[in-house]
C-alpha cells in the first residue's frame, strides 16, 4: 500500500497528470430513451465512463408491453425486478418475475420482457460488457 500511495505522490510531484479513479454519472442529469414498450437509461456503459467493463441501465416496460425478441451476441445480462411483474421468456422457457427477483441470461441466448401487471415493470438491467451488442429478432412486438 506504502508503494502505490508513494507511486501516486511522485506522479502528481513530477507534474504528471493524474487520472480519476473512478467514473461517477448522476441519473438525474442522464437522458432516457423512449421505446414503444417503455424506456431505458444508460447509466454505466463504455462511452459513459470509458474503459469500462461493463453496461448497466435501468428499463421501464409498460402494463401490457414487451420489449422485441432480441439476443446479445458478446455479453451475458442479469436482469434484477424492481417493482412490477413480468414474465421473460428465452428460447422456449418462461419464468415469471416478481421484485427482488434476478435472472441472468447467457450471451447468444434469444430472449424477451413482457410485463404481466397493470404497474410499469422497473428493472435494474447489467452487461458483461461495457460496449452491450443487441441484435433484435422483432421489430414491434404485439402489446
Amino acid at each position: 500500500m506504502a508503494v502505490l500511495v508513494s507511486g501516486l505522490w511522485i506522479a502528481s510531484v513530477n507534474g504528471e497528470e493524474k487520472k480519476p479513479l473512478v467514473a461517477v454519472t448522476d441519473a438525474a442529469k442522464l437522458p432516457v430513451q423512449e421505446c414503444p414498450w417503455g424506456t431505458l437509461q444508460w447509466i454505466c456503459n463504455e462511452k459513459l465512463a470509458p474503459g469500462a467493463q461493463q453496461t448497466v441501465g435501468l428499463a421501464t416496460t409498460f402494463p401490457g408491453h414487451s420489449n422485441p425478441l432480441h439476443f446479445h451476441p458478446n455479453c451475458e445480462e442479469i436482469l434484477y425486478v424492481i417493482s412490477g411483474c413480468g414474465r421473460h421468456t428465452s428460447e422456449g422457457q418462461t419464468i415469471d418475475l416478481k421484485p427482488g427477483m434476478t435472472i441472468c441470461i447467457p450471451a447468444g441466448v434469444k430472449h424477451k420482457l413482457a410485463n404481466t401487471g397493470t404497474e410499469p415493470l422497473k428493472t435494474l438491467v447489467t452487461f458483461s460488457s461495457g460496449e452491450r451488442k443487441t441484435v433484435f429478432l422483432e421489430t414491434n412486438p404485439s402489446k
